[in-house]
């Protein structure tokens, strides 16, 4: 009876280790439809209709109201203006696409990020629209060399998704940052994954 119970126990154990590693992948690693929902526009944030009531019904039936005493005329009521629609913030994601240390070269892990990427780019609710890819470094190395890392795994990406999934040059843009645009601010020298990213944002169609 203490046997059966030690195996149960254990199964359980192994189990719950096997749930939280695929949980810790799907996070490391997001779908395509994860991808989509991040990068497809919500419009506005601009509710121009807010404060507008409807007029009240025509009713015949009410007692006309008197007339106003004479005044001494005052000036018109200044109409009022809408307040100008403000532009909804871009679209965009990042992703943790893994490269080879100081170099563009992509490892299996990032193979399988892009493919997702990949896939939301050519879905039918992405593929009218145009991206911009930001590389992004961490502190680690002198910012000259970072700079121009981030462009190459930058260019990297980009030409990744144009030949194996077959999109547009024309819709993707490739552009390095270095470790000017920090995800956590670090001193110098720091290794921080997080800083290691790929930016997606969606310029638009």
């Amino acid at each position: 009876m203490r046997k059966s119970t030690v195996f149960k126990s254990l199964c359980g154990s192994l189990l719950a280790s096997t749930t939280l590693f695929g949980i810790a992948l799907a996070q490391t690693n997001p779908s395509a439809q994860q991808i989509i929902n991040s990068l497809t526009p919500t419009g506005s944030v601009s509710d121009t209709t807010r404060g507008i009531k409807p007029l009240a019904p025509d009713d015949s039936s009410a007692t006309p109201a008197p007339p106003p005493m004479a005044m001494t005329p005052s000036a018109p009521p200044m109409a009022m203006s809408a307040a100008p629609a403000q532009p909804a913030p871009l679209a965009s994601t990042n992703l943790d696409v893994e490269f080879q240390s100081g170099s563009a070269d992509l490892t299996p892990q990032a193979v399988a990020t892009l493919d997702q990427l990949g896939k939301a780019l050519t879905s039918s609710t992405l593929a009218s629209f145009t991206f911009k890819i930001v590389g992004h470094t961490d502190t680690t190395g002198d910012a000259a060399t970072n700079q121009t890392l981030s462009e190459q795994r930058a260019e990297a990406v980009k030409s990744y998704l144009e030949t194996k999934f077959g999109v547009s040059d024309s819709r993707l843009q490739a552009e390095g940052v270095g470790e000017s645009d920090l995800l956590v601010a670090t001193p110098a020298n720091t290794p921080e994954p997080q800083n290691r990213r790929v930016q997606i944002i969606n310029l638009g169609q």
